[in-house]
This record gives structure tokens, C-alpha cells and sequence, in this order.
């Protein structure tokens, strides 16, 4: 896992053809919007989440991110341990983007 900077975790994921967005958050903070094309996967439902986890192709990159930073840090903890090794973290979360915004 890297704790990436916005502007790092963004320069990053421009550069990356195949990587993959992950929102960790909850319904109700997605409902305030997100970052486009990112999917959702809520950290606080536990089974659907390890779920989930477990069926992303391992070869992958994937940026994550959650309101602050904290849950998804611990996201790409999870990952790591299932055998995912390209994980990055958005440190500031959500609450510090300034990127686009899409109203899922």
C-alpha cells in the first residue's frame, strides 16, 4: 500500500490504462457524490465487502478512497493480505478532493 497525496494519486491514475477506483464508503456518503467511474464497495458491510475483495482480479492497480483516508488505508491493508499488491491510498479522502464530482 501507498499513501498517495491528491495530486500524486491522481497524476498516478491518469498515467494507469487499467487501474481501478475503489469508494469505501457508505450509502449515504456516496449520496454526496464521488469520484467518476469509481465503484463502490462499503468497508462497514463487512461479508460483502471481503466479498467483493476476494473476486478483484489481483494483477490490478486500485486507488482507494474513503471520506478521510483512514478506512480506506485500512482497505488496502485488507487487500494487501488477500494478495492484491497494487493498492493506493487517497490521503485527505473524499473530504479534501478537488477533482470531478458525479452524483452516483
Amino acid at each position: 500500500m501507498a499513501d498517495l497525496t491528491q495530486k500524486a494519486w491522481r497524476e498516478q491514475l491518469e498515467q494507469d490504462s487499467q487501474a481501478i477506483i475503489l469508494d469505501v464508503r457508505t450509502d449515504e456518503e456516496v449520496s454526496e457524490g464521488m469520484i467518476p467511474n469509481a465503484i463502490q464497495m462499503d468497508i462497514y458491510d463487512a461479508p460483502a465487502f471481503m466479498s467483493s475483495i476476494q473476486e478483484l482480479d489481483k494483477t490490478k492497480a486500485y486507488y482507494v478512497y474513503c471520506r478521510s483516508g483512514a478506512r480506506s488505508a485500512q482497505a488496502c491493508s485488507i487487500m494487501n493480505q488477500l494478495g492484491i499488491a497494487n493498492t493506493y491510498n487517497l490521503e485527505g479522502g473524499f473530504t479534501d478532493w478537488t477533482g470531478d464530482v458525479v452524483q452516483s
